[in-house]
C-alpha cells in the first residue's frame, strides 16, 4: 500500500525512476481497487447491462491513468529507456510482450541519464549489497 500512496503522490511526474516493486504494487492495488469499484457497480445497481462495470469503475479508472502511466515511464527511465516506448504495446502481438519484458526487467544500477538508482539511499549502499558511484 505505501507504493501505491507514494505513486499517488507523484500523481503526474514523468521524470525520474521507479524501481519494479514500486511498479508491481501500484499495479497489484490498483487492479484490486478496481475490482471492489466494479463490485460496488454490481452491488448498487448501477452497473451498465452485461458489461459488468459502472460509474464507479470508470471514474476510478479515469483517475488512475495518469498515475499508471506516470509511474510505467519512471519505470521505463529505471531501465534506461525512454517513456515513449510505452507504444510498443500498438505493435500487435508482439507489443505487450515486449513491454512486460521490459518492465519485469532489473533496472540499471547506479545513476542513469534519467536520475540516480532508486535502491540508493544515500551514503549507504543499495538493498543488493552494492555500493554505489
Amino acid at each position: 500500500m505505501k507504493y501505491y500512496l507514494e505513486v499517488l503522490k507523484k500523481y503526474a511526474e514523468f521524470s525520474g525512476r521507479a524501481r519494479r516493486k514500486e511498479y508491481w504494487m501500484f499495479l497489484l492495488f490498483n487492479m484490486i481497487f478496481a475490482v471492489v469499484a466494479m463490485i460496488l457497480d454490481n452491488l448498487f445497481g448501477i452497473a451498465f447491462g452485461n458489461i459488468g462495470y459502472g460509474p464507479l469503475y470508470i471514474i476510478y479508472a479515469i483517475a488512475m491513468f495518469i498515475p499508471g502511466l506516470a509511474v510505467g515511464i519512471r519505470r521505463l527511465h529505471d531501465i534506461g529507456k525512454s517513456g515513449w516506448m510505452t507504444l510498443i504495446v500498438f505493435i500487435p502481438l508482439i507489443g505487450p510482450i515486449w513491454l512486460l519484458v521490459l518492465l519485469v526487467s532489473e533496472g540499471d544500477r547506479g545513476a542513469n541519464k534519467y536520475g540516480k538508482d532508486p535502491k540508493y539511499f544515500g551514503d549507504e549502499i543499495n538493498e543488493i549489497g552494492i555500493p554505489q558511484e
